[in-house]
Formats: C-alpha cells, structure tokens, sequence
C-alpha cells in the first residue's frame, strides 16, 4: 500500500514538476548529457522522489521500538540517482541522533511500534547542472501501549527541499536535505539543539519544569470549553479552515492556529490597536499582533489574566497552551495546544508549523532537551 501510494502521489504532482523544469539549451547538449544540460526525464524525476522516500523512511524508522518495522525502505541508491559521499555521513550521522532520541524517548516513557512515511514530489527545478526538488512527507506513527492509555497515533506533514548535482557521467547525487518548515522539528527529523542566554521581556512569563512531576495535577474547571478547542485543533490541525488567514509563510501559522482554537473555546476579542499587545482580535481584513505573535499572545494573555503560568509542563490538562523558546534566548519560537491527556497525566499537543497531530510533551522535550518550556493554564 504504501509504494503504491506514493507512485500515486508522484504521478499525481509530475507534470506540474516537470513543467517548472528549465529547458536545455539545444537538443544536442541535452542527448549527450541531460543533467547538465538543465532537464531530467520522467524516470529520473520519479528517482529523486523515490529517494526522498528512502531517505525519509529510513530516518523514521530508526525511532521505532525493536522487533517492529515499517516497510522495508526504498535503497538508497538507484541507477542514475544516489547519495553523495557528504550526505551518506551526514544521514549516518542523522540515524545516530535519532536512535539517541528513541532512547530518550523510552526513558520518558513512549515509543512507536509502526510508522507510515509517504513522500510526494511538489517541484523539480534543474538548472546548470544542479536540481532542486520540494517535497511534501506525511508520516504516522503508532504509539506502543506502554501505559495503555496513549492515543492510537501521532501524525505530521512536513516540506523539504532537496539537493540533487550532476556528475559528469550524467548521473545524479543527493547532496542536501533541508526543512522548510518553521516551528519545532518533526519527530524524525535530527538536529543539536542550541543554547544561547536569555533575555526577558515584559509581562515575564515563567519557564516550566519539565521533569516528570512525582504527583501529576488535574486541571479544575474554568469559565471556557475546553473541550471545544481541543476539536477545533483537531479537526483543522491538517487541513485548515478556510474561514482564516493563513500564516506559514510570514513565520509561522502556530499561534494563529492556537488563537482560533481559543476562540472557538470561548476567548472573546478585546479591541484595541493591532499592534499593542493588550489588544487581541481577528476580523476579516487584519488582526492583532497578540493574535499571531508567540511573544505578544504570551504577554496579552498574562496581562489579560486571560491563563496563568504552571510550575510544570506535565500539569497541563485539555486546553492548556505550551510555548517554546528553542534556543533560550529569550523570544518564544512557537505555540501548541493540548488536545488529550492520557490516565497517567501525560499532555498530547496539536498545532501548525509543522503540522502535528497529538504529539506527547515527551517527544518533543526528547527532541529539545535543552530548550525553554511555558505552560499555561488557560
């Protein structure tokens, strides 16, 4: 099912790829040597998405738990289309990271017993010698019943940009593999978190522990539906509502994300001007900046008395809002929802940039052990 899927995807999406191809220069050049000459045919276009595939499957597959596989992934090689020698120590380097966080992903408590990755190509651009392919992966991941109360799956989409450059035989290697998304990584992706010192900014939100707590907290009853946000997040966590701007590419979708769930959940507008931070609104022309900005939510929402801040990210409870500062310098980066709470009181959140399904405080503290963490009790 899955191959079958993504022939399918890859068809679906060819032309369009294709035809942002640049064209050779003359007939001749590109008999002779395709790649350089600036274009690629049906069957090496197919190949870069079918290494995109292997690449990422491979990459997921090495946080699944022992004794259970996902599909065999696709070689990393095929007859015109490769890893260069870079990007084999850079994805052996990758699998190491990864493995790693599967272990500190167990020691928290979690894994994944199966995964689904599927890889459609959006774009292939060639030109002198050198080709750029945006991809799209859509990855599933089934929690392992440890505790028994843990959601059925996890789920993200994620964009990528990759590098592919001609050799001089006409063949082609994979040399980069980038995240377009802004927003925490996905779960199988790698990376060295950095830490940086901190600045603060006014209303001063309080960072959270996150430790698991030796008595968990349950979250008391509150004037808004929590349940109403939690559906709303998940309903529109993939697919967004039509009836809101987007956001994604002028940094990132997830507080706006949040701010709707919030509403729909009860939070009513406070009108002011769009770029003070007391004000926090959305109509059909504009918005506040408290709206869309991490920063700016965190520091209406404390001035507003709107929620407070909690001691530990593992009290949060169905409703509550998570925020992140990567780096530790001091600016809030993103801005997720907790959308389920498991018996044993682990929070699942769901947000935008990259969107994610359900995807437990654990995993993401495995993923940023060292970055910065703001509950809030909405």
């Amino acid at each position: 099912m899955k191959s079958t899927s993504f022939r399918s995807a890859v068809g679906a999406v060819l032309t369009a790829a294709l035809s942002a191809v640049v064209l050779p220069a003359s007939a001749a050049s590109a008999a002779e040597n395709p790649a350089a000459a600036g274009t690629v045919d049906t069957a090496t276009a197919q190949s870069f998405g079918r290494l995109a595939d292997a690449v990422l499957t491979q990459r997921t597959a090495a946080l699944l738990d022992t004794g259970r596989s996902v599909r065999s992934a696709a070689p990393l090689a095929e007859k015109n289309v490769r890893l260069s020698a870079g990007q084999t120590r850079t994805e052996d380097t990758a699998l190491s990271t990864l493995r790693t966080r599967k272990a500190r992903l167990a020691a928290l408590g979690e894994a994944y017993t199966s995964a689904d990755t599927r890889v459609a190509v959006d774009r292939v651009r060639v030109e002198a010698g050198r080709a750029t392919v945006q991809a799209t992966e859509t990855t599933t991941l089934t929690y392992k019943k440890i505790r028994g109360d843990e959601p059925a799956t996890t789920g993200f989409q994620a964009h990528h940009r990759l590098s592919f450059a001609a050799t001089a035989d006409g063949k082609w290697q994979l040399t980069g593999l980038t995240s377009t998304d802004d927003g925490p990584l996905a779960v199988n992706e790698p990376s060295t978190a950095r830490v940086a010192a901190g600045t603060t900014a006014l209303p001063e939100a309080t960072p959270a522990a996150i430790s698991v707590p030796s008595r968990p907290q349950t979250k008391p009853a509150g004037s808004y539906d929590y349940t109403a946000m939690a559906s709303y997040a998940e309903k529109y966590w993939q697919n967004y509502n039509p009836a809101y701007r987007k956001f994604n590419e002028a940094g990132g979708d997830c507080t706006n994300f949040v701010s709707q769930a919030l509403k729909a959940g009860g939070w009513a507008n406070k009108s002011g001007d769009a770029e003070d931070y007391r004000s926090w609104w959305y109509d059909t022309s504009y918005q506040s900046t408290s709206w869309v900005g991490a920063n700016e939510w965190s520091w209406f929402t404390l001035d507003a008395k709107r929620a407070t801040n909690l001691a530990n990210v593992y009290y949060m409870g169905v409703g509550d809002v998570m925020q992140m500062d990567f780096d530790k310098d001091g600016s809030k980066d993103h801005t997720m929802l907790v959308t389920y709470r498991s018996s044993s009181g682990v929070p699942y959140l769901t947000y935008h940039s990259v969107n994610t399904y359900r995807k437990s405080v654990a995993s993401i503290i495995a993923s940023y052990p060292n970055s910065a963490y703001y509950a809030y009790r909405t």
